[in-house]
């Protein structure tokens, strides 16, 4: 098992390695990598799908309205940014140009695989979490199963190749977009799931080791 020490030191080495990668087109469009914040021993990791523009410019994930609403539902349940290590699926932004500005897109199959293999998975196996929270289905489908469907999924632990459990909730997002009693609801699932992530860190540190890489 890594050390504390060990697991900083390594999350800052691959930190430095991707600010200069160019292994897919999202590198010639960028203004910062967005590679992850929070704490690289924590037995939780959440996962997004990619950068907006508010993390684009600052280089932290889950900033600006999006951001504010993780921070306020991870108080709610006891927990702080710093508590959890927070990033995303790919660490460039995704954009389009549409009516002369640039906005969010999801990103390809090729820029997804292209950052999980040089730069998630070398994440989560070097911080060994218990439990992964993907935030969205893109999230859930690049950790839990590729199939995966929000509607019918959300609020499920399943065994995942990441770690020893994931569960997907509703992304900050689009529980922004919902409006009156839709959005209460939507912020009520979002609190419930990242609770059960809690609980189920609390109940795995009892359980037996696993080796998941």
């Amino acid at each position: 098992m890594d050390t504390e020490i060990d697991k900083a030191a390594r999350i800052e080495e691959l930190r430095a390695d991707a600010s200069d990668c160019t292994r897919c087109d999202l590198a010639n469009g960028r203004t910062n990598v967005v590679f992850g914040v929070g704490n690289p021993n924590s037995p939780l990791v959440i996962i997004g799908e990619g950068p907006g523009e508010n993390e684009d410019k600052t280089g932290e994930p889950f900033v600006g309205r999006a951001g504010m609403l993780l921070d306020e539902v991870l108080r709610e349940c006891k927990m702080l940014r710093k508590h959890v290590f927070i990033t995303n699926v790919v660490r460039c932004r995704p954009t389009k140009l549409e009516a002369g500005r640039l906005q969010n897109r999801p990103p390809t199959a090729d820029e997804s695989n292209a950052c999980i293999t040089n730069w998630l998975e070398p994440t989560i196996a070097t911080i060994q979490p218990l439990v992964i929270l993907c935030l969205g289905a893109p999230a859930a489908s690049a950790v839990i199963h590729k199939s995966f469907k929000m509607t019918q999924e959300r609020g499920q632990f399943f065994e995942s190749k990441y770690a020893r459990y994931a569960i997907a909730g509703l992304h900050p997002a689009y529980i922004l977009r919902q409006q009156g009693e839709a959005y209460d609801a939507a912020r009520a699932t979002l609190v419930q799931d990242v609770e059960s992530a809690r609980i189920k860190v609390i109940e795995a540190r009892k359980e037996p080791p696993t080796t998941l890489f």
